[in-house]
């Protein structure tokens, strides 16, 4: 996976509309989209995925299933992000070392030394600022993204609140990835927004 723009979907229930400012945020940049919609029906879930997964391959472009390796295995993605205690562990003896595994460690550094132990491919911190996707998610603050440069051996991506006018301090932190959902979605122009973000890691 390239470092840069890590695209997250949101919580669109049109398919079209979604696929539109997905093209329109990787032709702005964006190294890698996860699909992720919590609020849905399994039919519409594995409608979307699959969805992104032809549109997205060929493209150099990973394509990641939130918190779901059946269905990310069902619609031939290169991965799937897992949440708080699921078994990175178990998923890598399944699927072996080239499927990608990120792993949300929210603001415990501890938790992302066993994903480094467990197999995982990359670490996920945050909210690294206040985010309309997760209003309550806890703070985390940006040493850890230091801290895991200088100590673990694995990429590292960030989350939460992350727009074009606050990414540049997370970049130069050392951050892989910048996971946005709504800077990007909910932009008048997604290209344009996704290549302000693109931009820092030219």
């Amino acid at each position: 996976m390239k470092r840069g723009l890590y695209l997250v979907t949101p919580d669109w229930d049109d398919t079209p509309r979604l696929l539109a400012a997905t093209r329109a945020a990787v032709r702005g940049g964006a190294v890698c989209v996860q699909y992720r919609h919590k609020g849905t029906t399994t039919s519409r879930r594995m409608e979307q995925a699959l969805a992104l997964s032809v549109a997205l391959r060929g493209s150099g472009v990973s394509f990641i299933v939130n918190d779901d390796a059946a269905l990310a295995a069902a619609v031939e993605a290169d991965g799937v992000h897992l949440g708080r205690d699921d078994g990175v562990a178990a998923l890598r003896a399944m699927h072996g070392d080239d499927f990608i595994i990120g792993v949300s460690c929210y603001d415990e550094f501890e938790r992302a030394e066993r994903a480094v132990a467990d197999g995982a491919s990359y670490i996920a911190f945050g909210a690294m600022f206040a985010s309309p996707t997760k209003p309550d998610a806890v703070a985390a603050p940006i040493e850890l993204i230091r801290r895991a440069k200088a100590e673990l051996p694995l990429p590292v991506a960030c989350i939460g609140g992350i727009t074009a006018d606050n990414a540049a301090p997370l970049v130069a932190a050392g951050a892989d990835w910048l996971a946005v959902i709504s800077d990007i979605y909910a932009a008048a122009d997604a290209e344009a927004q996704a290549a302000r973000i693109a931009r820092l890691y030219t």
